[in-house]
């Protein structure tokens, strides 16, 4: 029995979140006492590079069905390696792709799934999971019983361990993969930025930046201290910013070790999309934000006033 791990690219490069995810897959092969196999779909240049975070063996498919990311395509492949070599553990990052596929894969391998998975799981009697639930507002323990258990884990929940090591690398022919049902034409990629998804650090700004034209100083900090950038909803509809960088309820997801809010108020349908970042400091000038009652730290003040210091404070540290 094995614990098969979905290893993801983007540009011929692996993820972090799929370096998580093999870090992750190794935590539970030495409970269990068995070996990881990662799985690598399509083309990436140094499949061996994933023996230096836990894997034995790294599995590769390569063929014109899986030239462009298709669900269906991808999961029925990675199923049937699941099965080839007696996957018992199936783990699958929680990205956008990795949520496409990993419903699935759990259907084809007639596997019990937790998704949203936050912890490395409790192996004794039982299979005990935890997983964030209600927008990351609250955990749940979820006991697996099937006899392969697939988890999706939350990207930046668990830390990516170095492991001394050399994978070995073989290809599969996944037979009878039916071509996709869609027809990708074109994909555009935001190029020169931390994924936000996989970002540590993001710095964030609402209308409390009053413009457009304000946001030099949002990315000089962003810069200052290797960060990504993100914004609340009304500023994306404003089009002050892409909607690529509005983090929230209706956005994107995030759980970086550090959010950093500026001058955005604090409303739900935000905190559902940044809540379960490790640390969260807020700065705004509105003593009764809501925001605050939500941070790790706060400063009342104005960004005005307060980011220019930031920026200062921030590359005189990293000058050093």
């Amino acid at each position: 029995m094995s614990v098969i791990v979905f290893a993801e690219t983007s540009d011929n490069q692996y993820k972090k979140s799929s370096l998580e995810a093999v870090s992750y897959g190794k935590e539970v092969a030495t409970k269990l006492g068995s070996k990881v196999v990662a799985v690598s779909i399509g083309n990436a240049g140094n499949p061996e590079s994933l023996g230096n975070y836990g894997a034995d063996e790294v599995v590769t498919l390569h063929d014109a069905a899986f030239a462009q990311f298709s669900p269906e395509a991808y999961a029925a492949a990675f199923a049937s390696v699941c099965k080839a070599h007696s996957g018992s553990v199936i783990i699958i990052s929680n990205t956008y792709s990795g949520k496409s596929i990993a419903g699935r894969v759990a259907v084809l391998l007639g596997a019990g799934m937790a998704s949203n998975v936050v912890d490395y799981p409790e192996i004794g009697d039982q299979f005990l999971v935890k997983r964030g639930v209600f927008s990351g507002k609250a955990f749940a323990y979820v006991g697996l019983n099937a006899p392969v258990k697939l988890l999706a884990i939350t990207p930046n929940s668990v830390e990516i361990k170095q492991h001394a090591g050399t994978a070995a690398v073989s290809a599969f022919a996944a037979d009878g993969i039916a071509a996709s049902k869609t027809t990708i034409k074109e994909t555009n990629r935001i190029t020169g930025k931390i994924p936000l998804t996989e970002a540590e650090i993001v710095v964030s700004a609402g209308r409390g930046m009053k413009g457009p034209e304000n946001w030099v100083m949002i990315e000089d900090l962003a810069n200052a201290i290797g960060a990504a950038t993100a914004c609340s909803k009304p500023v994306s509809d404003m089009h002050w910013r892409p909607h690529s960088e509005h983090v929230g309820q209706t956005g994107i997801t995030i759980k970086p070790n550090l959010y950093i809010a500026i001058g955005i108020s604090g409303a739900i349908q935000h905190l559902a999309g940044v809540s379960s970042s490790k640390v969260i400091v807020v700065i705004n000038k509105d003593p009764e934000a809501p925001f605050f009652k939500a941070a790790d730290y706060g400063i009342v003040g104005d960004a005005f006033d307060v980011l220019p210091k930031l920026i200062q404070a921030a590359k005189s540290a990293t000058a050093q």
